[in-house]
């Protein structure tokens, strides 16, 4: 082989050994730069996605939003014909009165059979005294008897005397078992106003509870009334748009879903292998793979306390025999920091990130 031949076949060798020296020079740098990190492409970001459904049976009667709309918290989205609803306000509202006007009167009632019921009482009490006025005159009588009649024996007093006196006895006998009878006619009325008083004081309580189950009818009224207005729960983005103007819905009918776009985080599923360095409060640097010149910072906020795969619907069981160890993910969620509105704009749920944890 002549020097001529053998130039280019040098030439060639050491360009292959400067590339391959720049290759490990290059894979070098690259572990040093990435030994205090742990990657995964596996994540995506993620959203509330709230369902917005109908609480009340009606017709609607005008949707106020068009798909893919931004709105804010509080905003009208649907509104359901509630000319209904309004009447059964105004029925409830009438039923309330109602019963106030009742609970007046039987406290009205209540008070007056209270006060029939001390009036009985003091009835009752006076013909008690009138049982001892009766009985110190008869006693006075009956002795003014037996001295006429010793007088009359010992002819010291008339027959006209004796027979006075004694008929003064028998009034005053008389008088007496009248204020006694009397007396068990007043007790017997006064415990039975007293009952009825008490009955009248009962009915206060039935009356009281009278109210607040037709205030409770009222309040319910009132809150279906509300939900003739479908109010958006959050600022965000309606999609799924499932009801026209005039459309009859029913309770539980599903309308639209909003996505809470203001509030974005990042789930990254890393591997098991991954987990015993990462931390909460680590710093993460986010890439999304639909704008790769997007750049987000976040931080670790949480783990989700489980593998994903016991969260599908039929989890791995490894007491069965046909074990095959695979290498489990654990979902991490990462907080996204300091979104501006035009980030926020262009990410939404679902999208696939990567994301780089800086865990030393």
């Amino acid at each position: 082989m002549t020097t001529e031949q053998a130039k280019p076949k040098k030439k060639r060798f050491i360009v292959l050994i400067a590339i391959a020296g720049i290759v490990l020079i290059g894979a070098f740098i690259s572990y040093l730069m990435n030994a205090g990190y742990e990657t995964t492409d596996n994540a995506q970001i993620d959203a509330d996605i709230i369902p917005i459904r109908s609480s009340v049976t009606g017709y609607v009667k005008h949707v106020y939003f068009k798909d893919n709309q931004f709105v804010h918290k509080g905003d009208l989205l649907i509104e359901i014909d509630d000319q209904e609803f309004q009447a059964r306000v105004i029925q409830a509202t009438a039923a309330l009165e109602n019963a106030k006007a009742n609970l007046l009167a039987v406290k009205s009632n209540a008070d007056a059979g209270s006060k029939n019921a001390d009036a009985a009482f003091l009835s009752s009490e006076s013909s008690g005294q009138n049982i001892e006025v009766s009985k110190v005159r008869m006693t006075k009588i009956k002795e003014d008897q037996k001295r006429i009649k010793n007088m009359f024996a010992n002819n010291a007093a008339t027959k006209a005397e004796l027979d006075a006196v004694n008929a003064e006895a028998d009034v005053a006998q008389a008088q007496y078992n009248a204020a006694c009878n009397q007396y068990a006619a007043s007790s017997k009325q006064s415990s039975g106003v007293k009952s009825q008083a008490e009955g009248q004081k009962s009915m206060i309580a039935l009356a009281e509870a009278l109210v607040k189950q037709r205030q409770a009818e009222l309040t319910l009224a009132e809150t279906q009334l509300t939900y003739t207005k479908i109010m958006a729960p959050c600022d965000g983005l309606v999609s799924k748009r499932s009801v026209d103007d005039g459309q009859f819905i029913t309770t539980g009918s599903p309308v639209c879903s909003e996505i809470d776009n203001q509030h974005l985080w990042i789930t990254a599923n890393f591997k098991e292998t991954q987990v015993n360095r990462l931390r909460p409060g680590q710093r993460v640097e986010v890439s999304i793979d639909a704008y790769p010149d997007l750049h987000i910072v976040g931080k670790v906020e949480s783990f989700i306390g489980a593998t994903g795969a016991k969260f599908s619907l039929l989890p791995p069981d490894n007491s069965t025999g046909n074990f095959v160890k695979i290498v489990q993910r654990v979902p991490v969620r990462i907080s996204l920091n300091g979104l501006s509105k035009k980030q926020r704009a262009l990410l939404f749920p679902g999208l696939s990130a990567f994301v780089s944890v800086k865990a030393n």
